[in-house]
């Protein structure tokens, strides 16, 4: 009996090792074929060309071919159903995480479990901005928002579905306010409306503004970042203009599958932070309204549940109720 235990103990511990060994020397052998970043949007869209700068530069370290597939609409649910479906350590995510942060109480059944993304790293943050016509009576977001509490009703604002719908929504709460709400699936739309003075106000990412702005068609009058934008350094944020509530990132990054083995995740973590070092990644992130912000596995998940905790207060504030 005792030698049948010492088998067994002997097995034991050199299955333990050899087990421990394969984990840890994964990523070591990775990637053993090309790797896919799945983007939930079209090409030329800012996240696509973050995907692609990011991919460019990691194939030359992991000496294999990173592909970028898009897989528009839906939501980005079919760019994320395409991931999970492919369920393999090869195949990444590269998306704003704002989807995590609204899916769960914009949809009444997900067809997915957001659980299952695991956050990888931040790689950049979109600017978001508030724009209203440059002659419009209010050039700061101070004066629209008093303008707006003495005449309630009276002004409109563009609404895209998503995280910016949601803190809009918080900000009016907030403070109080009823704004006309007019939905937009176009967002470059939205921009010229606001340009031509048929929007009032709204909230889009800068890179869908800068055309307006830098035609004088449109003035900021906050930017939604917890900092000032490097392209708009004179644009208060909305928490030094006292609007905590208008406060918000967005968030782009690099998501895997759950069963990642946590080597080759430090792996790509290190990788994704080494090349984001990079000026000339920060330059061509400029130009597409994004700041490099790299973030680790545990930031950037922190920074995802903290924007779900805001969106779920704003969603309990407003008794909101999912609509698909």
């Amino acid at each position: 009996m005792a030698e049948t235990r010492r088998r067994f103990l002997s097995f034991g511990l050199s299955s333990a090792l050899v087990l421990a060994a394969s984990r840890a020397g994964r990523a070591g052998t990775w990637p053993q074929r090309p790797v896919k970043f799945i983007v939930p949007f079209g090409p030329g869209a800012g996240a696509d060309i973050g995907a692609r700068v990011l991919a460019e530069r990691l194939q030359a370290l992991w000496a294999q071919p990173v592909v970028v597939e898009n897989r528009p609409g839906g939501d980005s649910i079919v760019a994320i159903t395409a991931f999970l479906t492919a369920n393999d350590d090869h195949t990444f995510l590269f998306a704003p995480a704002g989807n995590f942060t609204v899916h769960p109480f914009m949809y009444d059944k997900l067809s997915y479990n957001p659980n299952d993304v695991v956050p990888i790293a931040r790689v950049s943050n979109t600017i978001l901005a508030v724009g209203v016509k440059s002659d419009a009576p209010f050039a700061t977001i101070k004066e629209f928002t008093q303008a707006a509490k003495q005449a309630p009703g009276k002004y409109n604002c563009a609404m895209v579905q998503g995280v910016t719908e949601f803190t809009f929504w918080g900000y009016e709460a907030a403070e109080g306010l009823t704004i006309t709400q007019v939905p937009y699936r176009d967002i470059n739309a939205a921009a010229i409306d606001v340009g031509e003075g048929r929007i009032d106000i709204a909230m889009l990412s800068y890179a869908m503004l800068r055309a307006q702005v830098e035609a004088g068609r449109v003035r900021l009058v906050v930017v939604n970042n917890a900092t000032r934008a490097p392209f708009a350094p004179d644009v208060a944020t909305a928490r030094e203009a006292g609007y905590p509530s208008l406060e918000v990132e967005g968030l782009i990054g690099l998501f895997g599958i759950t069963g990642l083995a946590a080597d080759l995740k430090e792996k790509i973590t290190a990788d994704i932070k080494a090349v984001s070092a990079d000026p000339a990644v920060a330059e061509r992130l400029k130009s597409t309204g994004q700041v490099v912000n790299y973030g680790g596995p545990a930031e950037f998940a922190d920074a995802i549940a903290a924007q779900r905790a805001n969106i779920a207060a704003t969603a309990k504030a407003i008794d909101f109720k999912p609509k698909l």
